[in-house]
């Protein structure tokens, strides 16, 4: 491609105005949310805190925590912004006394935008047997459908989330005890979610029977936690004792057993495949292996299934940082930091201006110049969506007078939205949904664009066969638009699934 054909505006205003995004928004999927509970610890909501930090990654809009403690009896905070600037000082702690906690922290994927405290997890309710807390990682997709039924028989709604549905549908059961309760509610449910519960005496943990969004158990001496992932376990000391199975609803006893249900009709497992690529944190682990090796391995097969003649491989940091190392290993083309990110880019900085809005990604990312200068750059970031991200980098790249930029894509073509708790852009804003590779490549006027193939993640994921078109082992739905359970909501508003073949 030449340089004037790279520099070249794209096709259509129409093209301009499809792909047009936020200039502070870094162009990436939005994590869903992230669960923490502890149990048979003096003081439950220091760890819960603790662990909530640790999965700051998959949501940073707002964070809760609930407690119990048999004296003072359920306490909650919940606060908009990071842990690190609510749930540290001492005035909130104090607060939240007792041996049994759980905790969210929330990037919202249904429900409204508006930062409204509301919405803000764990919810709590009160029921005839005593109160109860969840907090809820995932997506109902039939929430609008189960929202009108309960308003209809005179549930009274206090947010705008799916998750308080499962609140709702526990006051109505007519079983004795809350886990029962809870069963009885999340039979009526549909799509994906771990969810962690409380009472005042039980820590309880339950996944969808597709095991869509992960959920592990830990153990630090005789207390116990649960957790969206190992890293948080990490930073509380606590040994991994075993991921919560799909369909499977363990409860831990102020005692410290722990009792383990199947409330739900065994279906195969589909855990989301995107854990893999971006969502979870590289140093946890997900069914036994690393989330690191597994991304460094995307690289290798990347590099197998797309080589190229060039002078250096750099990442787009920070999430493309083990595929890049892998490409770099595979290939023997140098690795190198030609990117670096400014750690200290706060979600608003300044108020955007015009002059602002025109620098777009270079307040987070900065080119290595001296590195760049004159070499064939291979970019490895872990996805495209919507590709206004991915084509100012290009051009910060080319600014720094790289001779060529090939971008290389640890996942593959992003072409169909995730209603399973992930924030996906309208299926017409992805860019592979209207988009050919090779109009994806004129459209970025970047030297080359590749992605690995679904065959290629599979195998880096540890499938050595690749993907069973049969029955695949995970939910891949936002590259195939295979739905493993039918977003009935989302049909019913008018979105068409992907014609049968």
């Amino acid at each position: 491609m030449t340089k004037a054909a790279r520099n070249a505006p794209p096709a259509s205003l129409a093209a301009q105005k499809r792909f047009h995004a936020h200039p502070f928004d870094d162009d990436k999927l939005k994590e869903e949310c992230g669960i923490f509970g502890m149990t048979g610890v003096t003081d439950a909501a220091n760890f819960v805190a603790l662990g909530l930090h640790a999965l700051q990654h998959r949501g940073q809009e707002a964070g809760g925590i609930v407690c119990h403690h048999p004296e003072f009896g359920f306490n909650s905070a919940r606060r908009f912004g990071y842990v690190r600037d609510n749930f540290t000082s001492q005035d909130v702690m104090q607060t939240l006394p007792g041996p049994l906690a759980i905790g969210h922290v929330r990037y919202s994927t249904a429900g409204k935008k508006a930062a409204v405290i509301r919405d803000v997890q764990p919810f709590f309710g009160e029921f005839s047997r005593g109160g109860a807390a969840i907090a809820h990682n995932g997506n109902i997709t039939n929430a609008d459908a189960l929202r009108r039924e309960l308003i209809e028989r005179g549930s009274i709604f206090q947010s705008s989330s799916d998750s308080e549905c499962i609140i709702h549908l526990m006051a109505r059961s007519l079983q004795k005890d809350i886990p029962s309760r809870m069963e009885d509610a999340l039979r009526r449910v549909e799509g994906a979610f771990s969810v962690i519960a409380m009472t005042r005496t039980k820590l309880i943990g339950v996944r969808d029977p597709l095991g869509v969004r992960p959920l592990v158990l830990g153990r630090v001496g005789d207390a116990y936690c649960l957790s969206s992932e190992t890293c948080a376990l990490d930073i509380i000391g606590a040994e991994l004792v075993r991921e919560v199975a799909p369909g499977e609803m363990v409860i831990i006893t102020e005692d410290g057993r722990v009792e383990s249900r199947m409330p739900f009709r065994p279906q195969p497992s589909k855990f989301c495949i995107f854990e893999h690529v971006y969502f979870s944190r590289p140093d946890s682990i997900i069914g036994g292996r690393s989330v690191y090796e597994t991304r460094r391995q995307i690289g290798v097969e990347l590099a197998r299934e797309a080589p190229v003649d060039a002078d250096l491989v750099c990442p787009v940091p920070d999430s493309g940082t083990p595929a890049a190392i892998g490409f770099s290993q595979e290939s023997g083309i140098p690795y190198a930091m030609g990117i670096i990110r400014n750690q200290y880019m706060g979600r608003t900085f300044i108020e955007p201006t015009e002059q602002i809005r025109n620098m777009g990604v270079r307040l987070k990312l900065n080119v290595n110049r001296a590195l760049i200068k004159g070499k064939r750059v291979i970019l490895v970031d872990d996805s495209v969506v919507r590709g206004t991200t991915s084509r100012k980098i290009k051009e910060m790249i080319l600014d720094a007078g790289a001779a060529e930029v090939h971008f290389r894509i640890a996942s593959p073509p992003t072409a169909w939205p995730c209603f399973y708790g992930v924030d996906t852009p309208e299926r017409e804003k992805l860019l592979a949904a209207t988009m050919s590779e090779d109009e994806m490549r004129d459209h970025l006027q970047v030297d080359s664009l590749k992605f690995i193939s679904l065959d290629g993640l599979y195998r880096a994921a540890g499938e050595a066969a690749g993907r069973d078109n049969s029955c695949p082992q995970y939910c891949d739905a936002c590259f195939s638009g295979e739905y493993p359970v039918a977003p009935s909501d989302q049909i019913e508003k008018g979105f068409q699934l992907k014609a049968a073949e």
